[in-house]
């Protein structure tokens, strides 16, 4: 088996950054920034039309989901003009960084007012001006670790050979569900898979490895429900199983936990269905969610809340800007033909699609709540801060054309 250089022959892997003369003042990296602003503004005014029934002026927490935009992209703009490949010198520490504050979150002996467990779960450090998820910064990360492992490699064509690249997205997997917080940890798995698919792994390897994790997390989620059965919980937690039966509850009719584990969901779902076809306006929409007593609805819930305003004309809108944002970030990374750019950009479409799926599958009682935001949309300052390093990146990658004699990447023989 021998694999075709995907490097620009005779030039370093980090050291030359050639730049000068190929940049692009049109490309497919403008579809992506005007879809987040798109997404941000809607955030913004979901977030306003959740906080209060009658708000005076703007709403506090969408002022600040203003400011966390604003500041986000001042991060992208940092992150779009350098060479992306400067990201191979800063990939490693990164990577070391997020392991450092995610083993900090569930270290014990660590100051409370560092780390305050919310609901049971310690995923945020207290920063004092706003509160940090690692996971978020690890989500970034070990995308760049990825794509600087199988940038120049064929071995992951092989079995075997996607074992290293798993132990890569193991390690904070493992620390993240500690916390708990396990639909952060899905959406490493799914990010790897593109990643490998992208970089030419076999897809008969990547069906069987699959497969078997489907299979032991079925196994995983039908002893958690057998074993709560029992008032034990040796596999997962309470609220996770908790999760799990009121999706099981919602679909099969069962009422008689409506109040209690099934409510969030519920609420979630009578609010969308309400929405109708046009949604409502904007003072009876509010008036909807403030009574509805939503959980969580400027963060997890958000969905509910534009659903409920926009109704379904509204929601394929919203569908049709995350579309353009995987369209123009997908257009890029077709475009690039170095191996570790393309490969950042099908990690971060992967991660962000991923992640905005679980989070409308939950929302409409389809999967269970994770507590996963809808990205560029849900409050929260830290995760929006790293999306928009994604897009910066991503803008970074878009911009710059292909290099003259430059193979394309991962191209093998024995295909």
């Amino acid at each position: 088996m021998s694999a075709r250089a995907p490097r620009n022959p005779g030039a370093d892997d980090v050291v030359r950054l050639r730049v000068q003369g190929r940049l692009a003042i049109l490309h497919s990296g403008w579809l992506v920034v005007f879809a987040t602003v798109a997404l941000c503004a809607v955030g913004v005014y979901c977030i306003h039309i959740a906080s209060a029934l009658r708000p005076d002026g703007l709403a506090p927490d969408a002022r600040k989901q203003m400011l966390f935009a604003a500041v986000g992209l001042v991060v992208a703009l940092a992150c779009a003009v350098p060479h992306y490949r400067w990201w191979l010198w800063l990939t490693w520490p990164l990577a070391a960084l997020s392991v450092i504050l995610l083993a900090v979150l569930i270290l014990p002996g660590v100051p409370a007012s560092l780390v305050t467990p919310r609901n049971g779960a310690r995923r945020w450090i207290d920063l004092g001006a706003f509160d940090l998820q690692p996971a978020e910064i690890a989500k970034m990360a070990y995308v760049l670790a990825t794509a600087a492992y199988l940038r120049y490699r064929s071995n992951h064509r092989t079995l075997l050979g996607l074992v290293p690249p798993a132990i890569i997205v193991l390690v904070p997997m493992a620390l993240i569900v500690a916390e708990p917080d396990l639909g952060s940890s899905l959406l490493f798995l799914p990010a790897l898979v593109a990643m490998l698919v992208a970089a030419g792994a076999k897809l008969r390897h990547l069906i069987a490895a699959s497969s078997l994790g489907v299979v032991m997390a079925a196994i995983v989620a039908i002893a958690s429900l057998f074993f709560a059965s029992k008032g034990e919980y040796p596999l997962l937690r309470k609220h996770q199983v908790d999760r799990i039966q009121a999706v099981l509850d919602m679909a099969s009719g069962d009422d008689r936990f409506a109040d209690d584990r099934g409510f969030q969901g519920r609420q979630a779902v009578t609010l969308v269905g309400a929405g109708g076809w046009a949604g409502h306006t904007d003072d009876r929409s509010r008036a909807l969610i403030h009574f509805s007593k939503l959980p969580e609805a400027r963060n997890d819930m958000i969905f509910a809340v534009f659903a409920n305003r926009f109704g379904f004309v509204g929601v394929a809108g919203l569908l049709a800007l995350y579309a353009l944002w995987v369209i123009g970030a997908l257009w890029a990374a077709a475009r690039c033909k170095d191996a570790f750019g393309r490969l950042v950009v099908v990690g971060f479409v992967a991660i962000t699609a991923t992640q905005a799926l679980i989070n409308l599958g939950e929302t409409m009682g389809i999967l269970p709540i994770t507590g996963m935001t809808l990205p560029f949309v849900s409050y929260g300052g830290s995760s929006l801060l790293i999306a928009f390093a994604m897009v910066g990146i991503i803008f970074s990658i878009a911009m710059r054309r292909p290099e003259h004699f430059w193979r394309e990447s991962f191209e093998f023989d024995d295909d």
